[in-house]
């Protein structure tokens, strides 16, 4: 049987909210298969690792820092708060590995599936879920490096680790403890089963175009020309493409298109996205979320674009932000074999643009969640960029929504 419990606490010190998770987990035994730890980025790692150690010595760890800390069914823990997901499944299988992302990404996530499959007593097995948390920058070549073992026969559901101002301060913890330009792997074989959605909270505003010049993307110290794939847009429909994407949002990034610049903030509300395929009728979208304009209209976004795509303007609400999560979740829920009666609990990855959109709504997020996994416990974090499986593929998307619903 599966169960899970999420503690929170919050403290102006990583040793004063440490002592608050030990007041809240108290006597209680605890013989941990799987724990999920994330916490705002102002906190010290080695602390927290070591404390995870000293009570979970022999289960599997993933986490890292989150955007301004945790929400669980206590609602949303806020700036220096820790949340923990404990999962106990004695007749379950659990491994988690990490590593730096140096060198080749996808070449280090094949290898760090491989020594997570081995950590879990399943060396060749299929998982029935990986989770996977990350630096941001390789996602799409950590997902390239995993279907390389396991296709898209298993979802791949996860987050991209955050800090509260995109200054590059996250950091991923696994069983070796803290990077700065990490990914921790784990491999989940539930004895309950497990559920998982992963969607956005956008619609199309009616505009589009397609993709005509791609630029390259700077990984380490080199430059890697990306001739059909990148995450620098140089033209729409054949026009810089910064100045297609401002017409498409109406023109509020005017200011900004004669020097550049950051505009992750003014454009949350207003991501682009690509028809990834239709369910029941309605067409699905991978949100990809703008955050620089460069020289010569330049558009810089989080993740990667083909050549040829055609890009659809995006549009949301504060509104369809908070109740999307809940959606989310019991989207979740409804996937488990034994139905949501048989949910334990769950995880939520919430991205932190859409959370700081949100703003001092969040507590509404955090009850939507709360009842749609009916009170159960649950995790989520905030993070800059989401994995999931959408269609049937494996993907990274920007200002998404994942969950994971597991069954007792």
């Amino acid at each position: 049987m599966t169960t899970l419990k999420s503690f929170t606490a919050t403290g102006d010190t990583t040793v004063q909210a440490l002592a608050g998770l030990a007041g809240a987990i108290g006597e209680t035994s605890l013989d941990a298969s799987l724990v999920c730890v994330f916490y705002d980025a102002a906190h010290d790692d080695g602390a927290i690792f070591d404390f995870l150690r000293a009570r979970f010595d022999r289960a599997a760890i993933l986490g890292g820092t989150s955007c301004n800390g945790v929400m669980n069914q206590s609602g949303l823990g806020g700036p220096r708060s820790i949340g923990l997901l404990v999962l106990e499944d004695p007749e379950g299988n659990y491994g988690a590995a990490s590593t730096r992302l140096q060198g080749d990404a996808a070449d280090c996530a094949e290898r760090t599936l491989h020594a997570a499959l081995e950590q879990a007593d399943c060396a060749g097995e299929l998982p029935e879920l990986i989770w996977i948390y990350q630096a941001p920058g390789q996602e799409e070549s950590v997902i390239e490096g995993l279907r390389r073992v396991v296709g898209d026969r298993c979802p791949i559901i996860g987050g991209s680790s955050a800090d509260n101002d995109v200054s590059g301060q996250w950091r991923q913890m696994g069983p070796d403890g803290a990077f700065g330009d990490g990914l921790v792997v784990a491999v989940l074989f539930s004895s309950g089963g497990i559920g998982y959605a992963f969607q956005g909270g956008y619609e199309p505003s009616g505009e589009s175009g397609i993709v005509t010049r791609i630029g390259y993307d700077p990984v380490g110290e080199s430059g890697v020309v990306t001739q059909s794939a990148g995450r620098q847009i140089i033209s729409i429909d054949g026009e810089p493409a910064a100045e297609v994407y401002n017409r498409w949002i109406g023109g509020v990034l005017g200011d900004k298109l004669q020097n550049g610049g950051n505009i992750l903030i003014d454009t949350t509300l207003h991501p682009v996205g690509v028809d990834v395929g239709k369910i029941e009728g309605i067409t699905n979208y991978l949100l990809i979320h703008p955050d620089k304009i460069l020289t010569g209209g330049v558009l810089s976004t989080f993740a990667s674009i083909e050549e040829g795509t055609r890009l659809y303007s995006m549009k949301g609400e504060r509104t369809r932000l908070i109740t999307r999560a809940g959606k989310v979740a019991s989207a979740a829920a409804a996937m488990l074999p034994g139905g949501e009666e048989s949910l334990a609990g769950g995880l939520v990855v919430y991205c932190g643009g859409c959370m700081l959109a949100v703003g001092d709504e969040m507590p509404r997020v955090a009850s939507a969640v709360t009842g749609s996994f009916r009170g159960r416990p649950f995790l989520g974090c905030f993070t800059f960029g989401e994995q999931g499986a959408i269609l049937g593929k494996n993907a990274h998307g920007n200002l998404m929504i994942s969950a994971i619903a597991f069954g007792e």
